[in-house]
């Protein structure tokens, strides 16, 4: 599990910082890619990774702000030249399969797969064995939603080696134990499954927030999560700001941090006005409160580990 940050900045494209786009990479877990939410020219972005615009499966729009959703229909005709013949899922608020399907109907674009989309209502939006989706809605003026992604436990792996050193030979003996049950072998040896399955791994937890401003639900929405993305437009000084434009500072994202226990706190949708060196500020302001902050550039790549 890794994420790709394809833009990080606020509101129109920047030399330093496209607008939003993350690729949460689940090609060890899934063989498939999720993208997350898809400002103008994401799909340049792509170009610059080792994406194949193919793989992704799943599209999750956090709201329809234009620097959110204007690389939408490009990227999905451009997927259709690339060989994509896989559906895809597209998750929004209302008004979203209009703005596309009336991008495309107007551009005569014809795509080589269907769309499907699937409306954001607070709650569990998809599950299966592997992952679970919910979403909540958050404060920016339209609707706006954070993603809380989820993995199933992993159970532990049969220690192979150590069976093979007792003479046991591979075949359906090796399901039963990997169950935990005790089985009898043929010379009369009871062998307990239990002795022979490593530990379980607790399964990851990303959280995702679309534009807000800061609310008390939020830190209770990312509860324990491996990692949380968050926006930070503005600085610790601006929280009136903040509040007038529907954003938060950098103190907010990270006490939302730090009272959901996360354990790494990313920074994303940086205003323009911050270059290097006030970028470098956020991201000292947010770890005064939660050190284990880092800010978010364009193109950073982070591997989400198991605990």
């Amino acid at each position: 599990m890794e994420l790709e940050f394809l833009g990080t900045g606020a509101g129109v494209p920047a030399k330093h910082r496209n607008v939003s786009g993350l690729a949460l990479k689940l090609l060890d877990e899934r063989n498939a890619i999720w993208l997350f939410d898809c400002g103008e020219g994401t799909q340049m972005q792509i170009l610059r990774t080792n994406i194949r615009p193919r793989k992704i499966e799943k599209i999750f729009i956090s709201h329809l702000h234009g620097d959110h959703i204007f690389g939408l229909p490009g990227l999905l005709s451009s997927r259709s030249f690339q060989g994509g013949e896989e559906p895809i899922e597209i998750y929004g608020p209302a008004g979203l399969e209009n703005y596309v399907r009336t991008s495309l109907q107007v551009t005569k674009t014809h795509l080589a797969y269907p769309l499907h989309f699937i409306e954001l209502s607070e709650g569990i939006i998809f599950k299966d064995k592997d992952f679970t989706v919910e979403c909540m809605l958050l404060d920016h003026g339209i609707d706006s939603y954070g993603f809380r992604i989820q993995e199933s436990d992993h159970d532990g792996m049969l220690q192979v080696e150590k069976l093979a050193d007792l003479g046991i030979p591979a075949g359906p003996i090796y399901g039963k134990l990997k169950q935990g049950q005790k089985v009898t072998l043929a010379d009369g040896r009871i062998i307990d499954g239990a002795d022979f399955v490593g530990e379980s791994k607790k399964g990851r937890i990303v959280t995702i927030f679309g534009d807000t401003r800061f609310t008390d639900r939020s830190s209770q929405f990312a509860k324990n999560s491996d990692v949380i993305v968050h926006e930070s437009t503005f600085n610790k000084n601006e929280a009136k700001l903040a509040q007038a434009y529907f954003h938060s500072t950098t103190h907010q994202a990270a006490t939302i941090a730090k009272e959901a226990h996360a354990k790494k706190l990313m920074l994303t949708h940086i205003s323009a006005r911050y270059l290097a060196k006030e970028a470098k500020e956020l991201e000292e302001e947010a770890q005064d409160i939660f050190p284990n902050t880092q800010i978010a550039k364009d193109f950073d790549s982070i591997d989400v580990p198991f605990s």
